[in-house]
């Protein structure tokens, strides 16, 4: 069983590289060529609104899924995958619509800010905190019995 899930967090870890490698392909983000020049002499991309949100949206989903597999699976706990799930979901609604608002702003809020509002978007960032956390949880839950 052990073997089972470890193949499965692996999986889990395989999809995240997946979605990472595939983006330019999968996802609309005119964004991706003007963060990669990592200059502020590039010129603002022209986008659509409702392109860009329902994508990154779909590229969040892709994220969640996969994220909330390596951290069932790596812990065998549903409630500790909810919470994962729930607390990913509350980021991204909070990161989200300040992308959205640097965008409108034309990232005039700041660069690197807007750099950064834009990983937490689009990449699952809060798994790398989540899951220490849930193995510190685990620790204690072995050491109370």
């Amino acid at each position: 069983m052990k073997i089972l899930n470890g193949l499965l967090v692996g999986l889990g870890i395989l999809g995240l590289i997946g979605v990472r490698i595939m983006e330019d392909r999968i996802f609309y983000d005119p964004f991706l060529t003007y963060f990669h020049e990592a200059s502020k002499e590039v010129a603002f991309p022209a986008f659509d609104w409702g392109k860009l949100i329902i994508s990154h949206l779909f590229r969040f989903i892709l994220n969640l899924f996969f994220s909330c597999m390596i951290i069932y699976f790596w812990f065998r706990n549903k409630q500790w995958t909810l919470q994962g799930g729930i607390l990913m979901t509350i980021v991204f609604g909070i990161t989200f619509p300040i992308y959205l608002y640097c965008i409108d702003d034309r990232f005039e809020t700041g660069y690197l800010f807007s750099f950064y509002m834009r990983r937490f978007v689009i990449q699952p960032l809060i798994l790398l905190l989540l899951i220490p956390m849930f193995y510190y949880r685990k620790s204690l839950a072995e050491k109370d019995l």
